[in-house]
């Protein structure tokens, strides 16, 4: 993917509109985790992120995730999620430097993560648009699947989705069934809530955010001829 430029001031500025926008909603912006997508952005962009305490690192693309996660070194403390669709031929690459998996939509993907990262952190996505390509399990289906799951070498962690386009308002009732499933299956995390709908995520429940335009600004037009990588589009912002 082309890097669009990194710009440390508006970077800045960017996070502590995000903090602003994130105690109004919340009143606490340090209860809430916060998941700094790079996406689209060169090393420095994680680097900044990781200055300015958000050791949370997000990253769509496994080649990408493995390039940034060997430019800021092993000692820089990212924590490194990855977020889509997972491929069993890029697991053993990202085995070694990935915690968290963000968007297990069946049980063949968790099996593949477990057979590389024994233990590893992974939330289930909930289908909450209905919409082709996004991924994701089924809400009726999400008590078997982390059933399914717990029986892995793997620590279930909680749920995620992503919210259909459009208005933010329109994500709050899936954002509203992904807390009380939540609750149901006793998972602590909900990562929910992007760069346009935090606000509707927080006030329904979500502990974990992922954001990148609003905190990177936006991002570089991908490169012709670069075929897509398999992700679920809007995870990632």
């Amino acid at each position: 993917m082309t890097e669009a430029r990194f710009d440390l001031g508006a970077f800045n500025r960017r996070l502590e509109e995000v903090r602003v926008r994130i105690a109004s909603a919340r009143g606490d912006a340090t209860s809430i985790r916060v998941v700094a997508v790079t996406k689209g952005f060169g090393p420095e962009a994680v680097e900044a992120a990781l200055d300015a305490g958000l050791t949370e690192i997000g990253e769509n693309y496994a080649d990408d995730l493995v390039a940034k996660s060997l430019a800021v070194g092993d000692g820089s403390g990212a924590v490194w999620h990855f977020l889509g669709a997972v491929q069993r031929n890029k697991v053993g690459r990202l085995a070694p430097v990935v915690t968290w998996w963000q968007g297990v939509g069946r049980v063949e993907e968790g099996r593949a993560i477990a057979k590389r990262s024994p233990d590893a952190k992974v939330l289930v996505q909930v289908d909450v648009a209905g919409l082709p390509g996004r991924g994701g399990c089924q809400p009726d289906g999400v008590g078997e699947l982390v059933a399914a799951l717990r029986d892995e070498p793997l620590e279930v962690a909680g749920l995620m989705a992503v919210g259909p386009p459009g208005p933010p308002a329109g994500a709050r009732s899936g954002f509203a069934l992904v807390s009380s499933l939540a609750d149901s299956l006793d998972l602590p995390v909900r990562s929910m809530g992007m760069s346009d709908d935090l606000e509707v995520a927080l006030s329904e429940g979500s502990t974990m955010l992922r954001l990148g335009r609003a905190l990177f600004g936006d991002r570089a037009p991908r490169r012709a001829g670069r075929p897509a990588a398999r992700y679920r589009p809007g995870q990632e912002s």
